[in-house]
């Protein structure tokens, strides 16, 4: 009986809510109250300290009833744009760590399942659906808080991300050849949330061209020890924007759940992207 009870407090104590969530330092200005003291990472609303260890499991799923796509970009010779229907479904695993308090580095990789159905009106020689599976994106990053914020001044940081080539016999998944992005990017914390505002340029090797990368304004708002906020408008490439709605519950001392959408504002962007995992901070 002793021993049943002494594992039912520890449950207890690793369940605990409100002074366990994840980033709720003790004694912070009303700027940070919303975020804590660590660096951002790209998971939305999310925040790594020095020594502390992120490990994200989650899980996505697109569906987009009109894509953009050529057919010789899979071998079938018409260059030509159609819209098709697009699915797919992608576990992915991230890593962040705080290698000091102004310094952090994040690695992602993905298994994916995709489905692309071609128009009616595409009639060249490409199949009425083609599907992939394997291995996804792999990317990381480094990302350097410049400046933090003060009463006075807003945070600053800057990103440095990479994506791996390692996909280069598949056409609907992965990346055949090397992708790099910089960015920079600003915090500023109010009463009523904290906003920040990032902008990128990426480079692909393929293309051999520099491209406006993504632009994004972000909104995070504490509710509750318990709950946080997400909401954000992300574009890329200026034809591409996607409004990203996003709830955490930090349920236990070292995990919170993160459950978001991105709904497709413009054509070019997803239709419809949900994604959910359990955030772990070691």
């Amino acid at each position: 009986m002793k021993g049943t009870a002494h594992a039912l407090a520890l449950l207890l104590s690793l369940l605990g809510t409100s002074r366990y969530a994840i980033g709720q330092e003790s004694n912070l200005p009303d700027y940070l109250s919303d975020r804590g003291t660590g660096i951002p990472m790209s998971s939305f609303g999310t925040y790594v300290t020095e020594h502390q260890l992120l490990v994200y499991p989650f899980f996505e799923y697109y569906l987009d009833n009109d894509i953009e796509y050529k057919p010789s970009e899979f071998g079938y010779g018409v260059d030509q744009d159609y819209r098709g229907k697009y699915r797919a479904s992608e576990g992915l695993l991230f890593f962040g760590y705080g290698l000091t308090s102004d310094l952090a580095v994040e690695f992602e990789a993905a298994v994916i399942t995709a489905r692309l159905e071609k128009s009616p009106n595409d009639t060249s020689g490409q199949p009425m659906v083609l599907e992939e599976s394997g291995l996804g994106d792999v990317e990381g990053q480094i990302r350097w808080r410049i400046l933090r914020e003060t009463i006075t001044a807003p945070e600053v940081f800057t990103f440095f991300e990479t994506v791996f080539p390692l996909q280069k016999d598949k056409d609907l998944i992965g990346t055949s050849d090397w992708e790099f992005k910089l960015g920079v990017g600003v915090i500023r914390g109010f009463s009523w949330g904290t906003m920040t505002l990032r902008i990128a340029a990426e480079y692909a090797r393929e293309e051999k061209k520099v491209d406006t990368g993504e632009f994004a304004l972000e909104y995070l708002r504490r509710l509750s020890p318990e709950w946080r906020l997400y909401t954000g408008l992300e574009v890329n490439q200026l034809d591409e924007a996607t409004l990203i709605t996003e709830i955490q519950w930090h349920f236990f001392r070292q995990g919170f759940l993160k459950a978001n959408i991105g709904w497709g504002l413009t054509t070019n962007a997803t239709d419809f992207a949900p994604e959910i995992g359990v955030m772990f901070a070691l």
